[in-house]
């Protein structure tokens, strides 16, 4: 797939030849790259309806998908850094995070520049049902000040739900998929500042998300899965 991940579509039995159609059962395994053990899933089977119109049917199982996310969590590429020059293009600053927070004001007196570091804390939860395809993500977002020495000093960390839909699409012999946030949900995990209500940075925090994370997920998204 890339360099953090391997798909395995090798057969899982010999192909079952009919008179109107071939059906070819394929295992559909996401690993991480160069690890092709320790899957925390057991694979269901199902069956798909007869095929009536179409040339080619192709179906994916919920499996399929758990495998996806568990590759991808594991190496690593739902933690995303949030670098300074980018919070500086959307004007977030010490200063904006302190008009919003007394604590923070109080704590850095003079503007910096922040950085944000965001992690998946669990293995993503994908779920297929009839017409919808969504993804429930725990995760963390830690917020530093970028100090003038180009040191950085935690600020505070919050816990994240998010619950997003994915569209998905056939291009190219890949399969693609585009993001759509639909809830967030934050609450304060620990904070260098003292206490303050998290339903105070909802705003700014989902701003960051919807025109930073949600656009950086789905340039992934669209290079696409290849197909057998």
């Amino acid at each position: 797939v890339d360099d953090l991940a391997e798909v395995d579509y090798s057969l899982n039995s010999l192909p079952a030849v009919f008179q109107p159609f071939i059906d070819l059962d394929l295992k559909g395994i996401v690993y991480p790259a160069g690890n092709y053990t320790g899957l925390p899933y057991m694979a269901a089977p199902f069956t798909i309806p007869d095929p009536s119109d179409s040339m080619l049917y192709l179906a994916f199982s919920e499996y399929f998908f758990q495998t996806y996310s568990f590759a991808y969590y594991t190496a690593g590429a739902f933690n995303i850094t949030i670098a300074e020059e980018t919070c500086s293009y959307f004007n977030i600053s010490t200063e904006i995070f302190g008009s919003i927070i007394p604590e923070v004001a109080k704590y850095s007196v003079t503007p910096y520049p922040v950085m944000l570091k965001l992690m998946a804390t669990e293995i993503p939860i994908i779920s297929l049902e009839q017409d919808s395809f969504t993804v429930e993500i725990q995760g963390s977002m830690e917020v530093f000040a970028v100090l003038p020495d180009s040191t950085s000093q935690s600020l505070f960390t919050t816990n994240i739900t998010a619950n997003a839909s994915i569209a998905l699409n056939i291009f190219d012999q890949k399969l693609m998929g585009s993001l759509c946030l639909n809830r967030l949900q934050f609450s304060l995990a620990h904070s260098n500042v003292g206490f303050f209500e998290i339903s105070l940075l909802e705003n700014i925090l989902s701003y960051i998300l919807q025109t930073e994370v949600i656009p950086s997920a789905n340039a992934k998204l669209s290079k696409g899965l290849p197909l057998p």
